[in-house]
């Protein structure tokens, strides 16, 4: 089962399959499945944005606790 959090936390601005103005932050992308996996991994439809993000500990901590409380702090971070 995946974390999730790199595709609810933040928001995206790029268009995505089925949202196509992008997601708000705290809003769980259409794309993810019930597993928490992104259902266009690999496939190119799946928005630059999301190929470039890469899981670092920095980011995602060393569980989907942490990953959705540090990725929701660069969320509020950066959109001031």
């Amino acid at each position: 089962m995946g974390c999730g959090a790199c595709c609810v936390a933040p928001s995206i601005s790029s268009a995505i399959p089925g949202m196509p103005n992008g997601k708000p932050a705290g809003v769980r992308c259409i794309q993810l499945d019930d597993n928490n996996l992104c259902k266009l991994f690999g496939l190119p439809e799946r928005p630059a944005v999301c190929l470039e993000f890469t899981a670092t500990k920095d980011v995602c901590g060393s569980s989907n606790e942490e990953a959705f409380s540090i990725i929701t702090s660069l969320e509020q971070l950066t959109s001031r």
